[in-house]
Order: C-alpha cells, then sequence, then structure tokens
C-alpha cells in the first residue's frame, strides 16, 4: 500500500511554511510507519498466541504478549481513529494471552500438586514435606511475574492475594493443606475421648502434638513454595490466605477440644496446658521461619488459653466445693479420696511446668484468686519461647499455687471435720491422716524440690492435729495427779511430771509412802488405780481402732506414751504395794504398760 498523502489526512499546509514544516511532515511519516508495524505484525502475533504457552513455548509466548502490550499502548497513546479496529484486535489477543497464560498456571500447579499425601509418612520418617520441583518454580513464577505485571498496571485490586495468578495458587495449595491436615484434626478430637471418663489425661495421649507437628512441616513447604513463585511483598499476603481455610479448621478443632476440657476441667485441665505449649510452639517457629500466622494462631488457640488460666482458679474452688459437699466423714479418722486427689491433680501439674509457668507469669503471683484469671487480657497473646523457660518466677509462682491448694484443701477438711465429726480425738486422726497423705505424696514427687521451702504450713496443721488427739490424754492422765496429807497436817500436791535431777525413782520406797497415809487416802488411791486402768484401756482400744497412717500412728504413740508414761511410773513408783502385788487395783507394772505403749506404734 503506497504511503498516504500527508495533504490528505487533514494537515494544513501553505506553499509559504512548506519548506520551514519539512522535519515535521518526516516525523509524522516516521509515527505513521510506527503504526503500521502493529497492524502488519498483528496475524505473526496472533498464530503464537493461538499456539498457546506449551507449543510455542513459555519465554516465546511471553516475549509475544509483551511485543502485543507494547504495541497496543502506542496505538492508545496516538488516539487516531483510523487505528481503532487494530487497537480492539490487540486488545482481543492480549486477553486470550493472559487468560491462557492463568490456565497455563493452573493446569501446572495441578498437575504439580497431588491430590492428598499422608503426614505421618513425613513425621514418622523424619522427612521434610515435599515442595514443588525446582523445573516447575521458574516457569510458575514467569508467569506469575507477567501476569501480576500486567494486572497493576490495569489497575486491578492492590492486595496481592487478588492477582489471578495469586487467586489460582491460593485455591489450588489451600485445597491440598486443607486435605493433608483434615484427618489430623479429626483424629486430635477423637482421641480426647475416654473409655473411663474419671481417667486422668496424660501427656502426648492425644493427637494435637502431631496435627501441629504435621502443620509445621507443610507451611513451612508452602512457604518455600511461595518464596519461589511471588515477588518479596506478596509472600507474606499469600501465604497467609493459602494457609487460612487449614487455621479455620484449628480453630474449630481447638475449640471442640476446648468444649471437651471445660466438661472433664479436673481430669482433662492437663490437656488445655499441653495445647498451649504446642501450639505456642508451632507459632513462634513459623513467625521465626516465615514471620507470619501468629495473630491468625493466637486467635485459634485464645478458647484453650482462657481455660487453661480460669482453670487455675476453678480447679482450687472445686476443691473447698467438693470438701464442703461431703455430708459423711469416716468415723475412724481415715482420709476422704479428695485428698490423694488433690496432690494427684497438683503432681500431673508438674509434668506441665512449662506451659503452666508461662500462664503463672501471665496471671501473675496470686492472680488465680482473682476472676480476671478467666478474662481475656494477656491470654489474647501468644507466649514467647522465652516464656516457656521454667525460670525462678514461673516455678516460684507455681509453688505458691501448690501452697494455696493444700493450705485450702486443709481449711476446707477442718471445717467440715468439726461439723460431723465433732469429737476432738477423731478429728485429729483425720486431719494428721490429711497431713500426712499430703506430706507423702510431695517428698516422692517432683513437689519436694517446689515446695521443699513451703512445708512449714504441714507443720502447723500437724500440730493442730496432734493437739486434737492428745486431749484425750488429759482424762486419762488426771487420775494419776494425786493429793496426799503429810503427818504435818498439810497437803502435797503430786500433779507434776517427775523431772530430771529428782533422783532415782526406783528408789521409793511405795510401802513407807502407804504407812503414812490414812485409810481414806489409801481408798482414793486404789480408787484413781481402777480409774485410770479403765480410761487407760479405752483410750487404747480407741486408739488401735482408728485407721491412721503410719506416720500417724506412730507420732500419736509417741505423744500419748511421753504424756502419760512418766506420769503413770511416778503413781506407780509410789502407791503399788497398795494391792500388795495382787493386781486387784494395779493392773500394770511399769514394763507391761511399756509393752502396751510399743503396741501402739
Amino acid at each position: 500500500m503506497a504511503p498516504s498523502n500527508p495533504l490528505t489526512l487533514g494537515w494544513p499546509f501553505s506553499q509559504s511554511n512548506r519548506a520551514s514544516s519539512l522535519p515535521d511532515i518526516d516525523a509524522v511519516l516516521a509515527a505513521i510507519e510506527r503504526l503500521r508495524q502493529p497492524a502488519d505484525s498483528k496475524n505473526d502475533e496472533e498464530q503464537i498466541i493461538r499456539m498457546g504457552p506449551e507449543k510455542a513455548g513459555l519465554p516465546n509466548y511471553l516475549a509475544s504478549l509483551k511485543r502485543l502490550n507494547k504495541a497496543l499502548n502506542e496505538m492508545k497513546a496516538t488516539n487516531l481513529r483510523s487505528t481503532q479496529q487494530t487497537v480492539q484486535d490487540l486488545q482481543r489477543l492480549v486477553k486470550v494471552g493472559n487468560s491462557q497464560l492463568e490456565s497455563a498456571f493452573d493446569k501446572l500447579l495441578r498437575n504439580e500438586t497431588p491430590r492428598s499425601i499422608e503426614p505421618l509418612h513425613f513425621i514418622t520418617k523424619n522427612k521434610p514435606f515435599p515442595v514443588l520441583s525446582q523445573d516447575k518454580f521458574a516457569r510458575l513464577g514467569l508467569i506469575n511475574s507477567y501476569v501480576a505485571g500486567v494486572h497493576k498496571q490495569s489497575g486491578g485490586s492492590g492486595a496481592p492475594q487478588d492477582s489471578p495468578i495469586a487467586k489460582i495458587y491460593i485455591e489450588i495449595r489451600s485445597q491440598y493443606l486443607s486435605s493433608a491436615l483434615v484427618n489430623l484434626a479429626a483424629a486430635s478430637t477423637n482421641t480426647a475421648k475416654k473409655k473411663t471418663p474419671d481417667a486422668i489425661y496424660k501427656a502426648g495421649t492425644n493427637g494435637i502434638g502431631t496435627y501441629a507437628q504435621a502443620m509445621e512441616g507443610l507451611f513451612s513447604a508452602e512457604y518455600d513454595n511461595i518464596c519461589n513463585i511471588f515477588t518479596r511483598e506478596d509472600w507474606g499476603p499469600v501465604f497467609e490466605a493459602t494457609c487460612q481455610p487449614s487455621l479455620m479448621e484449628l480453630g474449630r478443632t481447638l475449640r471442640e477440644l476446648n468444649n471437651h476440657i471445660k466438661a472433664h476441667l479436673t481430669t482433662d485441665c492437663y490437656l488445655a496446658y499441653e495445647i498451649v505449649e504446642i501450639i505456642s510452639s508451632l507459632s513462634n517457629n513459623l513467625e521465626r521461619r516465615t514471620g507470619e500466622l501468629k495473630n491468625s494462631l493466637a486467635a485459634s488457640l485464645k478458647p484453650v488459653r482462657e481455660t487453661a488460666r480460669s482453670s487455675l482458679g476453678e480447679l482450687l474452688e472445686d476443691t473447698k466445693r467438693r470438701v464442703n459437699s461431703l455430708t459423711t466423714l469416716p468415723v475412724d479418722g481415715a482420709a476422704v479420696s479428695i485428698v490423694s486427689e488433690t496432690m494427684q491433680r497438683l503432681q500431673t501439674m508438674v509434668e506441665f511446668l512449662r506451659p503452666l509457668s508461662s500462664i503463672m507469669i501471665s496471671l501473675g503471683d496470686g492472680g488465680w484468686k482473682s476472676s480476671s484469671a478467666s478474662r481475656g487480657g494477656a491470654a489474647d497473646n501468644i507466649p514467647s519461647l522465652a516464656s516457656f523457660e521454667i525460670g525462678a518466677d514461673g516455678k516460684e509462682i507455681f509453688a505458691h499455687y501448690c501452697a494455696d491448694t493444700i493450705e485450702a484443701l486443709l481449711m476446707a477438711l477442718d471445717g467440715r471435720a468439726r461439723m460431723l465429726l465433732q469429737k476432738k480425738p477423731v478429728m485429729g486422726v483425720f486431719l494428721a491422716n490429711s497431713v500426712a497423705i499430703i506430706e507423702r505424696m510431695i517428698q516422692n514427687s517432683d513437689l519436694a524440690s517446689l515446695l521443699e521451702s513451703r512445708l512449714s504450713v504441714l507443720d502447723v496443721w500437724r500440730k493442730k492435729a496432734t493437739s486434737l488427739y492428745t486431749e484425750s490424754c488429759k482424762d486419762v492422765s488426771v487420775h494419776l495427779f494425786d493429793v496426799i496429807h503429810t503427818s504435818r497436817g498439810g497437803a502435797s500436791s503430786a500433779a507434776q511430771r517427775p523431772t530430771s535431777g529428782q533422783g532415782s525413782l526406783a528408789a521409793v520406797d511405795s510401802a513407807s509412802i502407804l504407812r503414812g497415809l490414812s485409810s481414806k487416802d489409801k481408798e482414793n488411791i486404789k480408787s484413781k488405780f481402777v480409774a485410770f486402768n479403765a480410761s487407760f484401756d479405752e483410750m487404747v482400744a480407741r486408739h488401735k481402732s482408728y485407721a491412721m497412717e503410719r506416720e500417724v500412728r506412730q507420732l500419736f504413740a509417741k505423744d500419748i506414751q511421753n504424756m502419760i508414761e512418766p506420769l503413770y511410773n511416778r503413781f506407780w513408783d509410789r502407791y503399788h504395794e497398795v494391792d500388795k502385788g495382787k493386781g486387784k487395783y494395779v493392773k500394770y507394772d511399769k514394763s507391761a504398760i511399756a509393752a502396751v505403749f510399743q503396741s501402739l506404734y
């Protein structure tokens, strides 16, 4: 086609200025020539576009699209009516080309993405989770780079995850992640169900640990994929969007587990502590690796973390409530099961001291006494790795919590014993048994090192129990107090125990002492021996009838022996000749009563 005459295009030239305008004419002719080139090469580019990126080759295909876009932009800039048809043709070609690129990305990614994988295979064999192959990274990255650029130039949404390629990637890979994790999510809720409802939760028996391990492996591998395909500023948003469906399923799973924990708080509160540590570690590991997902994981963990925090105060109140609901107590002074159950709970808590340390620090010392323990606050935040170090603060606060629990338990038991048992000796046995079980369960567990500086609280209760029990000794020993009239007509009280330095009691001459007594005094002595025998035998029988822990029986036997035996020996030394060895009034000699005391141990 011959070049058009410039004059026919409507430019107003005249003979007078023709010479001076020649350079402008040349420029216009050059521009027209450039406008003709896209139209002339359109058929060649269209052939490449119709072949598609696979047949034409991705580099060649992208180069063709770039040439078409350049030509299109130049023609749009001229705004000539004569080029409008060509502009429309180029726009159509570019649209087809972009669509085919998106389809190629979709096909390539789907072919490379397995329908499902078994995460346990990679976990048990300690294998890294699979990533896309290196050659696919190059092709997918080229397509994304081009399409994302076109998307931005065309005024598309500024959010990286809203670009066409990102949407395709998120759809395909999010489904892959979800399908890989769905069975482990179900296993986490299924393993929470117990055959024995009152069984104490044991660390590691729930599937949440494996679930989190698989999630960390899959998410880390996915982040590697994204970093190899997308540009740096797109990594975080695309990664968050890809993981979101899996995180929503995690949140649903944790809410279901939380409901189970709240329904079985006394036996399954430990599962809450374990979940706090596992999900917090998952969050910390992923944040260190990717810098992402912390807020999403914190939101998923929040219900369980709040339950873990509030459980400390609720368990303390539950202990008091259970004691106060007792309608009877053992008449033999045996301890009730809540004592060992409460200590078993504290023993088990030590196994979860790492997460508990973090929870305790977030509550603050004594925070379990406040209603704020059940509210959000610090519970909204995922604890850092440092907070899981079992430092002095965490240990001390937990030790304080244990001491508070023990004190609350003993106070409640004491109040209930006063109401239901009433008799001081059995109350003393009941309290002493409780103290003995508490102390034994502390010494035989990891609680020992934590509570070694706080055991004085038990000494206070042990003394209180001893005081209650030995109250009955007064009723026995009162018969060993005598008031005798001397030859001077006065009275002498012998109510005190023999003290050291008074000389040998074996040297006391009972017969001589009795000769100095009146008949009335002698009858009084006989009555005292008889009364002592009866009250002592009753005390011994009662002592043997009580259900005492071994250490309690020994403690109380020693106490009553120390209180009664010296008084009896003194009384016997002075007055045993009152029945002249017939045993009518004096039932026990010193060796016999010593043997009785030994039988009480």
